[in-house]
Parts: C-alpha cells; sequence; structure tokens
C-alpha cells in the first residue's frame, strides 16, 4: 500500500434494504428461528448424552453435525438480528475477519461431518459383521478430528489471502454478514488469485464429497433392495433418506452459492442463498432427524418418560 492510502478499520452491514417495519418483522421471525435451532440441536444433544442406545457412531457425527449447527448460526444470526434493530449496522475489521473465518471453518466442517456420516451408514448397510470393526471408536474419533482440523485449516487459507489484500474504501459490505465473496469486493486490489482458491476449494470441500456421498448411497440402495426383512429395509431407508435429505439441502444450496455463475443470481438473491444455509438448514436439521428417525423419537419418550417417573 502506498502512504496516501488508508486502512479500513470497520465495515458497514447493508443487510437487506427494507422499510424499518419489514426489519422489525423480520427480527421477530429470524429471532424465532434462530431460538428453534438452538433449541432443537440442543435437543439432539442431550438425548445423545442421555440415551445409552443412542451411543453409537452415527449419533456421535450426528451430535458433531449438532455442534457444528449451532456454532455456525451463531456466528451470523446474532449479529444480523442487531442489525436489523441498529440503525448504525458497523463491524470493526478484526471480527469481521474473524466471522469470516469462522463461518468459512464451520461450513467446511459441515461438508466434512456429512461425507463421514454416510460412509457410516455405507458401511453399517454394507458391512454389517465388519460394522464395529471398520467404525470403532478410534476411528470416528480420528474422522471427527480430521473433519474439524481440515476444515478450519482450509478456512485459515482464505483469511491469510484476505489479510494479504488492502481494503481502503469504499467500506460497505452488501450482506448481512462478513460473507466472503462481499468482503472481496470491497478490497482495492486484485482478488482473482482469492477467486481462483475458494472455486478450487469448492471444487474439493462441495464436490468431491458430494460425489463420494453419492457412490456411497448408491451402493446403500443396491444393498436395501437386497434386504430381506421388510421392517429392516424401512428401518434402513428412513435413516438414510433423512441424511440425504439434510446432504440436498446443505450441499445444493452451497454449490448454487458458490459455484454458480455470478451474472444468474444478483446480491440479494445471494443474501437468501446464504440465509437459507445460515439459518433454515441448522433449524431443519434436527426436524428432519426428529421426525424421520424413529430411534431418536424413541430415545425422546424413554427420556420424558424417565422425566415424568422421577
Amino acid at each position: 500500500m502506498t502512504e496516501n492510502q488508508t486502512w479500513v478499520t470497520e465495515f458497514i452491514l447493508l443487510g437487506f434494504p427494507l422499510s424499518p417495519k419489514l426489519q422489525m418483522l423480520l427480527f421477530g421471525l429470524f429471532s424465532l428461528f434462530y431460538a428453534f435451532t438452538l433449541l432443537g440441536n440442543s435437543i439432539i444433544l442431550g438425548l445423545i448424552w442421555l440415551d445409552s442406545r443412542l451411543h453409537t457412531p452415527m449419533y456421535f457425527f450426528l451430535s458433531h453435525l449438532a455442534v457444528v449447527d449451532i456454532a455456525y448460526a451463531s456466528n451470523n444470526v446474532p449479529k444480523m438480528l442487531a442489525n436489523l434493530l441498529s440503525k448504525q449496522k458497523t463491524i470493526s475489521f478484526v471480527p469481521c475477519i474473524m466471522q469470516t473465518f469462522l463461518y468459512m471453518a464451520f461450513a467446511h466442517t459441515e461438508c466434512l461431518i456429512l461425507v463421514m456420516m454416510s460412509y457410516d451408514r455405507h458401511v453399517a448397510i454394507c458391512h454389517p459383521l465388519h460394522y464395529s470393526v471398520i467404525m470403532s471408536w478410534r476411528v470416528c474419533t480420528v474422522q471427527a478430528v480430521t473433519s474439524w482440523a481440515c476444515g478450519s485449516l482450509l478456512a485459515l487459507v482464505h483469511v491469510v489471502l484476505i489479510l494479504r489484500l488492502p481494503f481502503c474504501g469504499p467500506h460497505e459490505v452488501n450482506h448481512f454478514f462478513c460473507e466472503i465473496l462481499s468482503v472481496l469486493k470491497v478490497a482495492c486490489a486484485d482478488t482473482r488469485l482469492n477467486q481462483v482458491v475458494i472455486f478450487a476449494a469448492s471444487v474439493f470441500i462441495l464436490v468431491g464429497p458430494l460425489c463420494l456421498v453419492l457412490v456411497s448411497y448408491s451402493r446403500i440402495l443396491l444393498a436395501i433392495v437386497r434386504i430381506q426383512s421388510g421392517e429392516g429395509r424401512r428401518k434402513a431407508f428412513s435413516t438414510c433418506s433423512s441424511h440425504l435429505c439434510v446432504v440436498g439441502l446443505f450441499f445444493g444450496s452451497a454449490i448454487v452459492m458458490y459455484m454458480a455463475p455470478k451474472s444468474r443470481h444478483p446480491e440479494e438473491q445471494q443474501k437468501v442463498l446464504s440465509l437459507f444455509y445460515s439459518l433454515f438448514n441448522p433449524m431443519l436439521n434436527p426436524l428432519i432427524y426428529s421426525l424421520r428417525n424413529a430411534e431418536v423419537k424413541g430415545a425422546l419418550r424413554r427420556v420424558l418418560w424417565k422425566e415424568r417417573s422421577v
């Protein structure tokens, strides 16, 4: 940077350009969604902790997914809610970059956790006799730690590349949080390297895992068709269909956001897409797993019955 340029110390998050009444309505609606997100995922975590029947690899990964969803929503939504009520929609430079890092880290981690969950279901249905050996607790722990570590390291790469850029104005980020593409638009330097790395990371963290998930579920589907027991077939299909719903919602919105041609998605549409996987996905995940999973519903009944007995 040259000496006559000044660093931007804070950004203005433009958010949604709506009337005050509509912003108040959105504040109430999004607050309700956020509360449901925290409550639903906390219930999932509580059930897995309290019910010994859910102490299996599948629910071990589901607990990590719930933690990611709580953290993911909590990173973006509170600031958005505060800005809906405030006329001064500013965020300092360091918190903004930190928000970008956490948002990317949690998103990458969720992608990898979903892959681990699909692999777990693949082993459980296609190799049931070797399941306890292949999916030992040591293996599950290594997979979970690897997911968190890879997600965080990849996010760190993005942040390091952002920090090499000068931000000398304008300082208006056309988004409701410090989303990486919107932050790059206010940099006063060439961001082509950042764009290339984002695209390459999207291929690695979105397309690659999605292909692995689809391959796993193709083999699972073939295995389910060969199951003789009707009850076993229903149970396997119920568990896997709930996971596929979550995979479709998350990967679909993320691929459209980061890999589709940007000219087809104006900035306001990108905000809606970001809102979908920042707030709606974390809220829907526990609903999908609780409504479509007999084991989770059974665990909830047992916990409630135990509380009534006490």
